[in-house]
């Protein structure tokens, strides 16, 4: 694969410059695979000399490594600032705002959970159980129940599930189009609330019964 520079070079501070990397890798990882894609092509795409992309990722793996985390991770802002409202609505605020990042990082998002990426090595599969651990706390915090103790680490596993769910949704969402934006909207704050509100309980119910 070859690319030419598509950004010159700019006189950067070292923050601003990772970000300037990551978003080329970003369009590149994105728009191809991570064997298609060169440390050269890359370094071209952000306008940078290859040795910064040694310098601050490593090479081009520990570059790709850090994308995956940024679509796997589900960002802060997702679940900041909610209004003091009711748990529904404030998941559904959720849900829109990360149907938001999965939108504007369409291409990359689907090289992210990808057969190429899922499974392909311990570290993805490190990044993957991270990002399913955040996207727990995510949950707990729009639903107000991070102070749950009872059956805590069975809520986790349930709502990690929920993550494996929310991955194959959006493949019907983005590839297959089988499902609308809004439609992904609905379903995927149905369940949540229904997972919280009704599940777990029964879960905790059918446990105590054994």
């Amino acid at each position: 694969m070859s690319v030419q520079s598509s950004a010159p070079r700019r006189r950067l501070d070292p923050d601003e410059r990772k970000a300037e990397i990551l978003a080329a890798a970003r369009r590149l990882f994105g728009t191809g695979t991570y064997s298609s894609v060169s440390t050269t092509d890359l370094a071209n795409e952000a306008g940078v000399a290859r040795g910064l992309i040694n310098h601050y990722f490593g090479g081009k793996r520990g570059l790709y490594l850090e994308v995956v985390r940024q679509m796997m991770v589900i960002p802060a802002p997702v679940t900041e600032h909610l209004p003091k409202t009711t748990v529904e609505q404030r998941l559904a605020i959720s849900v829109d705002r990360w149907l938001d990042v999965v939108e504007r990082n369409r291409e990359m998002w689907l090289t992210a959970i990808g057969p190429e990426a899922i499974g392909r090595d311990p570290e993805v599969e490190e990044i993957l159980a991270e990002g399913d651990e955040i996207a727990a706390d995510r949950v707990l915090e729009a639903a107000m129940m991070t102070e749950v103790t009872e059956g805590r680490e069975t809520l986790r596993a349930i709502i990690r599930s929920y993550g494996s769910m929310i991955r194959a949704a959006s493949r019907e969402w983005l590839v297959r189009g089988t499902l609308s934006r809004s439609d992904l909207h609905v379903m995927l704050t149905d369940v949540i609330l229904h997972v919280l509100t009704t599940t777990f309980p029964n879960v905790l119910a059918a446990q105590d019964a054994d």
